[in-house]
């Protein structure tokens, strides 16, 4: 195999191994729900698939102990069943309270500085799965920074989500009071507004608290409070001062149902191929209307009752403010019309001129003639703006047909386009139509039909901070991870067209501008940050006194992002550059966010920045995967598909999920497919899991820039990864010669007699000379050499932002490697009679070891499972006699320091050890299974390595004590077979290499007979399906018909069910021959 196709092969295996833990895991929930309903005595409902129960209900009636705000009392025992909601209390509150999480802006303080800006979610409601992922990656980093010693700032802040906020509350108004904000009036409608902020910011910051966010609280902005106004106003007024910012007449893509225009990229297009009917908000919503399709019809020339010429349009309803034609100036075929003009069949006195435009028209696509509409279609608008043409507009706000549309004035637009239609067929004017493919943009918040429309707007010029913005990522000064998306950055930026930021809405910053009156008669505008300014303004400007101005505030709000693009400055304090804040952390470190917000934020926010203050924002651009449900959609809330975080943490039972959607704002199609997904998702609902397994789950899928189809039910393998956790601390806190883990208690540690002591380090005088550690014990020297790989295999992930592999790395630690081979390796050891000084000291180095291991495990944790590993952190200080020190501050372990525990030698033999004893185990659960699980057989290890043999010869109890299993005892006795011996008949035997071979005698405990019988039975099943496979595989359409993918995964299945054949023959002849 190629190195790609070991990598493939290997993430292949990763993938099936977490979907195989995932799937083991949600049995084992599963069937302890249905036990625990059982024990409840609740009964299911009367759809037999749902099973009415409430994992939640724990979490929710959890009392905590101790006060807010205080240290845990670790006076109880440690529980014997790890439980999130207990473990999980108090902590966050304590870290805040002590002030943890405060980054420090003293200039005397002379560390290093870690720095960055939490997206500021929308007040439009909770946070769902993709903020938990977008947090718990840069809680990690920041716990990471903080831990290795850097001064640390994460900022927290809202925003305020100008259209998000106010179409949720504009539905809200209309669902519970059938009122529309213009029934209740400005100022009455911001109140509600206000309200409903204030109620989901404070949800939001729970669910930040909840989820163990380290963020700077003392710092929190909300991109609508006092000092982000005073920012917004100041760069408004310096961008047009720098006559970036300009107000004109100009198209804008407007949202009828919004009655807002809105920018290039808050518009999302769909492809459309063929004659599509569509639904549209506004319109009736029993009816559809056609897409795809273009129309022709003709205009009659005026004066004549035979000539006409033929335009075709996919909008007839635009025909209505038409007031032209267009030709080619060389086409010959309309060359005696040049000059002459068409009647406008259905507005009285209109007459379309016909013009020549070679930049509009391309004679050889359909009859070669335009109709033009200035006011509706941006090439049009060019043409019109070229030609000087009327500009007629014929639509209302709301998307109705303006009072100058004659018959169809006052209709609803695609309505008017049936009718159009219509009416041009009775007049004889209709020419047919034909299918047309079409791109078809839509609100990306309320999915309406984009209408280009005129609109006087304000406009920011961006050509010149484009260019600032790539030639920073060209030149290396700002880089993007993935680089992958540079590419796509400067495709946007180097196309880049100005952006309309204002909005006719309600909910935002009123733009700084301010209309001038002198005397009553309008003379202009000027822009200030404030009524007060803009009056000196406008008396200097216009040399009147303030008695004869008169000034009114623009009416529109800027674009949401206009105000996200001044972070993460503006919530550092500018512009006021002297501010503490400002001067010790911009620029900041790393700005991390998804990639869908890449053009919405990041560019505008280097744009802004290189503007507005001169320097980059941040110096590195982290974009994470995007989070999708499990079949691939993009979690939206006009879907139902959203899962609130607390859900996963605390648990939720279908019931409540239901409930949660019945009483949202879900269009009701969507609401029946979102309630009929939840019920085949969670049909015990969501069990809880805690934060530090969810956080943990979403870390684990966390690829650079890629898409994440996530299951929920699979964070549900990473809550019993907290469990092995717990258990595995609780079992090592026995090794430590106390009464267990109920010592790790304050009260109760002085029961324990060991003490940590420092690991010696010898310094050889002969070879390379380098310190290292000479341990007695293999398995000592083994796991001290797979942490120190761990601790720089996880410094580089991290340093790389490769935060999927970093999980896995600390994962495999702790799992793979300290609990299920350290800790079962060492209970000989454990057992050892310590009178002896021999054996007291053996023991000792290996309690120090083990030690070692679980405070430099929950250390390197920490970051990415905050909660529990405080909690045991400070448990296990306890048991050992030193004082409680918080884990957040503890140092990271740092590669340098551990070299001397690497050792390669160690970790070959403990190879050895562990290859034997796994295959051991495999041919024990092979063949010996129900009642003779608990038989101890004798096992024999054939090795023709003399190097191999002296290795096992010295670590048989730590092969037998690796060969155990939770029912299996150890073996009765391991024997090794020396090159030219032969282990006895009778055995199940398995070859690893060429020199070493595992026997396990099974004569005289099973019936070979009926062993030979049950594998031939096997083999037989086997071979069937083989013979299947080859026979569907050696169809002459095979390979024509089956995608590669296909091809390769079944010829791997070929591979491996001819292999289960070989092994099945090997097998029966070893029973055969007994």
């Amino acid at each position: 195999m190629t190195p790609e196709e070991k990598k493939a092969a290997k993430e292949k295996a990763k993938e099936k191994a977490a979907a195989k833990a995932a799937a083991a895991a949600a049995a084992e929930e599963k069937g302890a729900a249905k036990k625990k309903a059982t024990a409840n005595g609740v009964k299911g409902s009367a759809d037999e698939n749902v099973v009415e129960e409430d994992p939640g209900r724990e979490a929710r009636e959890y009392v905590n102990p101790t006060p807010k705000g205080e240290l845990k009392s670790m006076d109880a025992p440690m529980q014997r069943a790890y439980q999130p909601h207990e473990v999980e209390a108090s902590w966050n509150d304590w870290w805040e309270a002590s002030g943890y999480y405060k980054g420090n802006s003293s200039p005397d303080d002379k560390r290093p500085k870690f720095s960055i800006c939490l997206p500021p979610p929308n007040v439009t409601g909770s946070l769902h799965i993709g903020h938990a992922l977008t947090v718990a990656v840069q809680d990690l980093l920041s716990r990471w920074h903080r831990m290795r010693g850097f001064n640390v700032l994460w900022i927290p802040g809202t925003d305020h989500a100008g259209i998000a906020t106010q179409v949720v509350v504009e539905k809200k108004l209309a669902k519970e009071h059938k009122l529309s904000r213009h029934d209740i009036g400005r100022e009455e409608f911001l109140k509600k507004v206000f309200e409903y902020k204030d109620q989901f910011h404070a949800r939001i910051t729970t669910q930040l608290r909840r989820l163990g966010c380290s963020l700077d609280w003392s710092r929190e902005v909300f991109t609508m409070d006092e000092m982000r106004a005073a920012s917004v106003n100041a760069a408004f007024v310096r961008f047009y001062e720098d006559k970036l910012i300009y107000r004109d007449v100009r198209l804008t893509n407007w949202c009828c149902a919004l009655r807002s225009g809105i920018s290039d990229i808050e518009v999302d297009y769909i492809d459309i191929e063929t004659r599509t009917r569509i639904a549209v908000p506004g319109h009736p919503k029993d009816k559809t209307y056609v897409f795809g399709v273009i129309w022709s019809f003709a205009y009659k020339l005026e004066g004549s009752s035979d000539e006409e010429i033929v335009v075709a349009t996919t909008r007839p309803e635009t025909m209505l403010g038409d007031v032209a034609v267009a030709v080619h100036p060389d086409d010959p075929r309309y060359k005696h019309l040049h000059g002459r003009h068409f009647v406008h069949p259905f507005v009285e006195g209109r007459k379309l001129k016909l013009i020549t435009d070679a930049t509009l028209v391309d004679m050889n696509f359909g009859t070669g003639a335009v109709k033009i509409t200035p006011a509706h279609d941006p090439n049009d608008f060019a043409a019109g703006r070229r030609h000087g043409l009327p500009e007629i507009t014929v639509f209302t706000e709301e998307g109705k047909m303006a009072d100058n549309c004659g018959q169809f004035s006052g209709m609803m637009r695609f309505e008017a386009r049936v009718e159009v239609v219509t009416a041009l067929k009775k007049l004889g004017l209709y020419r047919g139509e034909a299918e047309n493919r079409m791109r078809l943009g839509r609100c990306s918040r309320t999915n309406d039909v984009i209408e280009p429309m005129l609109k006087p707007q304000w406009w920011v010029d961006c050509s010149r901070m484009a260019k600032r913005a790539a030639d920073a990522v060209r030149h290396g000064e700002l880089k993007i991870i993935p680089e992958e998306h540079n590419k796509t950055w400067f495709r946007w930026l180097d196309n880049i067209r100005d952006w309309c930021v204002s909005r006719q809405l309600w909910w935002g910053h009123r733009i700084p501008a301010y209309y001038v009156k002198v005397r009553g008669e309008s003379v202009g505008e000027v822009v200030a940050a404030s009524r007060e300014a803009a009056m000196d303004k406008a008396v200097s400007h216009f040399s009147a006194s303030e008695a004869e101005i008169e000034l009114t505030q623009d009416e529109d709000v800027l674009d949401t992002w206009f105000s996200s693009g001044l972070f993460p400055f503006s919530p550092l304090g500018w512009p006021d550059e002297s501010n503490p804040d400002y001067m010790a952390w911009h620029p900041t470190t790393l700005l991390e966010t998804g990639l869908d917000i890449l053009f919405f934020w990041v560019a505008r926010m280097v744009m802004c920045s290189l503007q507005l203050t001169d320097k980059l924002p941040f110096k590195e651009v982290y974009l994470h995967a995007m989070v999708r449900d499990k079949y691939g959609q993009k979690m939206s809330k006009s879907k139902g598909n959203v899962i609130d975080p607390l859900e996963v943490i605390n648990g939720v039972s279908l019931k409540d999920l239901l409930a949660k959607l019945e009483s949202g704002n879900l269009d009701p199609k969507e609401l029946n497919k979102a309630i009929e997904m939840n019920k085949a998702d969670y049909k015990s609902g969501i069990p809880a899991c805690g934060s530090d397994a969810l956080r943990f789950g979403l870390l684990s899928f966390c690829g650079q820039g890629r898409d994440v189809n996530l299951d929920i039910n699979r964070v549900v393998a990473y809550r019993n990864f907290c469990n092995k956790l717990w258990n595995a601390t609780r079992f090592a806190m026995l090794y430590f010669e106390s009464s267990g883990p109920s010592a790790s208690t304050e009260s109760q540690a002085a029961q324990c007699s060991f003490r940590p002591s420092a690991i010696p380090v010898a310094m050889s005088l002969v070879g390379d000379g380098g310190p290292h550690v000479d341990l007695p014990m293999l398995a000592d020297a083994w796991i001290l050499s797979r942490l120190s790989v761990a601790i720089c295999e996880l410094h580089t992930k991290l340093s790389g932002y490769d935060i999927a592999n970093a999980s896995q790395i600390v994962y495999d630690f702790w799992y793979k490697e300290l609990c299920d081979v350290y800790l079962e390796a060492i209970k000989p050891v454990m057992q050892l009679d310590v009178s002896s000084v021999a054996n007291s000291a053996t023991k000792h180095m290996t309690q120090t070891v083990l030690y070692t291991c679980l405070h430099y495990g929950l250390r390197l944790l920490h970051p990415f499972m905050p909660f529990v590993t405080e909690e045991l952190y400070q448990r296990l200080a306890l048991l050992v006699g030193e004082a409680r020190t918080t884990i957040m501050l503890a140092p990271y372990p740092e590669p340098g320091a551990v070299d001397a525990w690497r050792n390669a030698k160690a970790e070959e033999a403990m190879d050895v050890v562990m290859r034997v004893a796994g295959s051991i185990r495999t041919l024990r659960s092979t063949y010996l299974k129900g009642s003779l699980e608990k038989h101890a057989p004798v096992v024999y290890v054939l090795c023709r390595s003399p190097a191999v043999a002296a290795i096992l010869s010295s670590q048989k109890d730590t092969v037998c004590a690796l060969a155990r299993s939770s029912k299996a005892p150890p073996p009765a006795a391991l024997h090794l077979v020396a090159e030219g011996c032969m282990p006895p008949k009778g055995c199940a035997a398995e070859v690893l290499d060429g020199s070493l071979e595992v026997h396990v005698l099974l004569k005289g405990v099973v019936d070979f007979s009926k062993e030979v019988a049950r594998l031939q039975k096997e083999a037989t099943q086997i071979t069937g399906r083989l013979e299947k496979l080859k026979a569907k595989m050696s169809k002459p359409d095979y390979a024509a018909r089956c995608p590669q993918a296909t091809q390769d995964e079944e010829q791997g299945k070929v591979v491996a069910m001819e292999a289960e054949l070989a092994a099945l023959e090997g097998a029966m002849l070893q029973f055969k021959d007994a």
